[in-house]
Parts: C-alpha cells; sequence; structure tokens
C-alpha cells in the first residue's frame, strides 16, 4: 500500500504517501518544475529554504526539451537536475490541448505539432508512459484527453469515453514500479463526472486526480463538482486536484478530502512581484514599500522575511535585479509549504474548520 491514512477531521484528512524517492505527508503542495526547473530556485533552496519534499515536471515539454535521449543519458531527471526527492510528473494532455499547434486526436492518440517548432509528434498513452518512465518520475499520470470550459455535454463525454481507454492501455503498458494515478474527467455535468468515477476507479490506479478544472471555468463551477466529487473518490487512495490554486481554494478543497495540489501561482506571482502574506497577497512594487524596513511579513519565518526588508526587494524588483526573483520565490513557496503543514496540524488535533475560519478572516485577497 503506497498510501496510509493517519487521521481525519470530517472529510479533511492527513495521510502518509510512500513513494521510490521518500515518502511525503498529506495534505501537501507541488512546485512547478516544468522543465526540470522551479524558476529562480535550485534544489537546495527548495529542500533547505523553502522545505518541499516533492516537485511537478512536465511530461509534454521534458519531451522536447531536453529530449528523451538526453534524459536516458542521465537515466532519469533525478540524476539530470540532481533533484533527490520525489517527482511527479503530468502526462502532457493538458499542454497538447493548450500549447501545440494543429492537433488532430483520435482513440489512436493524438499528433500534434510543437509550438516551439512546429515540428510534428504523435503521443499514444503507451508513448506517454515510456516518457514518463524514461524521466523515472515517481508519480506518473495516465493520458487524459482535455476539453475546454463551455463545451457541450456531448464533447466532454467524447473526451470521457477517450480518457477511460487510454487509461486502460496506459496501466497495461506500464512496467516500472513507479505509482500511476487515474484521472477523472466529465466537464461541468455530475453525472458524467460520477460515470467516469466508476469507470476509472473500476481500473485500478494508485491514486486518482480530479482533471478539467481550472480551465477557465467560474470559481462556483469548480466549488461545485470538487464538493460533489470529492467525497465519492476511494478514501484509501490519495486525491489530487490539479492545477489549483489559491490559498482559499485550497482550504475548500483539504475541506472536502483533496490530499494532493500543484498550480504555477505562488513561483509565477514571485516573478511579477506578487508575494503573499498571512494578510492576503501584497505587490511589492508600490511605492509604499519604497522606505518600509518591515519584512514582507512579521509572522514568516523564511529565509527571504528574516534578511531582507520590504524596501529592499522592492528596489531589487523595480531594478530588474535577477536575486528580486529567487527572494521572492522562497518566500512564496515557503508560505504554501508553511500553509499546508499548518493545515495538516489542524487536521490532527480535530481543529481544521477553527483554522481554516481564522486563516480566512486576515487573509484578504
Amino acid at each position: 500500500m503506497s498510501f496510509k491514512l493517519l487521521k481525519k477531521d470530517n472529510l479533511a484528512r492527513v495521510g502518509i504517501l510512500k513513494t521510490n524517492h521518500g515518502e511525503i505527508k498529506t495534505p501537501f503542495f507541488m512546485p512547478v518544475g516544468t522543465y526540470g526547473s522551479v524558476k529562480s530556485v535550485c534544489p537546495e533552496d527548495l529542500t533547505k529554504k523553502i522545505g518541499t519534499k516533492i516537485i511537478l515536471s512536465n511530461t509534454y515539454h521534458l519531451y522536447l526539451r531536453p529530449g528523451i535521449e538526453v534524459l536516458k543519458k542521465f537515466n532519469g531527471l533525478h540524476n539530470f537536475m540532481n533533484w533527490k526527492k520525489i517527482i511527479l510528473t503530468d502526462s502532457g494532455g493538458f499542454q497538447v490541448y493548450s500549447l501545440a499547434r494543429l492537433r488532430r486526436k483520435s482513440d489512436e492518440g493524438v499528433e500534434f505539432q510543437s509550438h516551439i517548432d512546429g515540428s510534428k509528434h504523435f503521443f499514444t498513452p503507451e508513448k506517454v508512459i515510456e516518457i514518463q518512465e524514461i524521466i523515472n518520475s515517481d508519480i506518473m499520470m495516465i493520458f487524459d484527453d482535455c476539453v475546454e470550459y463551455g463545451k457541450d455535454e456531448k464533447e466532454y463525454l467524447r473526451a470521457m469515453k477517450r480518457t477511460t481507454k487510454w487509461a486502460e492501455r496506459c496501466k497495461k503498458s506500464k512496467k516500472s514500479s513507479n505509482l500511476l494515478f487515474g484521472i477523472i474527467q466529465g466537464g461541468f455535468s455530475e453525472k458524467l463526472r460520477i460515470i467516469h468515477l466508476e469507470e476509472i476507479t473500476s481500473i485500478g490506479f494508485d491514486g486518482y486526480a480530479i482533471g478539467g478544472l481550472s480551465v477557465g471555468e467560474p470559481k462556483e463551477e469548480m466549488y461545485k463538482i470538487i464538493d460533489f466529487l470529492t467525497p465519492k473518490m476511494p478514501e484509501n487512495k490519495p486525491r489530487y486536484l490539479m492545477g489549483v490554486g489559491k490559498p482559499e481554494d485550497i482550504l475548500f478543497a483539504v475541506e472536502k478530502g483533496i490530499d494532493m495540489f500543484d498550480c504555477v501561482l505562488p513561483t509565477r506571482n514571485a516573478r511579477n512581484g506578487t508575494l503573499f502574506t498571512s494578510n492576503g497577497p501584497i505587490n511589492i512594487k508600490k511605492e509604499i514599500y519604497k522606505k518600509s524596513e518591515e519584512p514582507i511579513d512579521e509572522n514568516c519565518s523564511c529565509y527571504t522575511c528574516k534578511n531582507f526588508s520590504k524596501a529592499y526587494l522592492r528596489h531589487l524588483f523595480i531594478n530588474r535585479e535577477l536575486l528580486a526573483y529567487r527572494l521572492n520565490t522562497i518566500h512564496n513557496l515557503f508560505f504554501y509549504i508553511e500553509l499546508m503543514k499548518k493545515i495538516q496540524k489542524s487536521i490532527e488535533l480535530g481543529k481544521f474548520n477553527d483554522f481554516k475560519i481564522e486563516f480566512l478572516k486576515k487573509y484578504q485577497n
């Protein structure tokens, strides 16, 4: 068993997920390292200054650059980037949908043109598993058919059925001991979601993800699906909400029983000058911080907050100094990792709802 449930507080859960590169307590947040690098920070920053045990990388991007031959040469991404801890790779399904040009889908797979140079490629479920096993990611995702928000039910049903077929082929082609997660699609129809949940769980995977959210829908639509679907997912397997989100979204999803999260928000915002604090996000570019001797957040113990003022961070950012991106990213990721630790502690104490209420009372988005 790769997942062990340790404690529940209503639907909120704490557990331990075991992988080939160590174990990690849930619920947790994964910094996004699309190309095998979390932008502006190094592995030592991630482990020693931020405290994360897991990152997410991307099958589609790594396949295009540096390419599978390079990754074969290094016997996987861990050695290539000198990362000793856990890696999850998404399957590339979302990137084929969102980035690649001239996609041609069929039940066999997807032909697409690279967004980099226009070269043609063909992804099948078997190919995607082969790539992820070359990457040697500890947690692999099935190849799924993603559909944008606003499509009719027939389109969601077609993608859902295709994802089920691809899921079966992914599981059959898997050769490694790495974990493989299924993805539940079905758009914004509760009827389709429950059908697909039954189809994917009947195949049997090491964990299950909710896909097809955070694709442009109103937040209430996303919340509706999370609220409906999560409690019906297998209790003895980790539950992953893909591509979400903001701190308030994470709290909502944890309350419903989600265990795993990823999002580019903390790193992207750091590079844009938006920093998370216990009182809500701030924009470090603002004139009011020009002479401020205060840290970003007086309640934060990260390397950035312990050593630098808002005035200095503003100065770096205004002058486009590269150090700004590193210090901002360290802070934002530390904020997220610490939030998850506080969530875990509150669940263990049976006080998650109190923590959520108190956090949101202070946190003004």
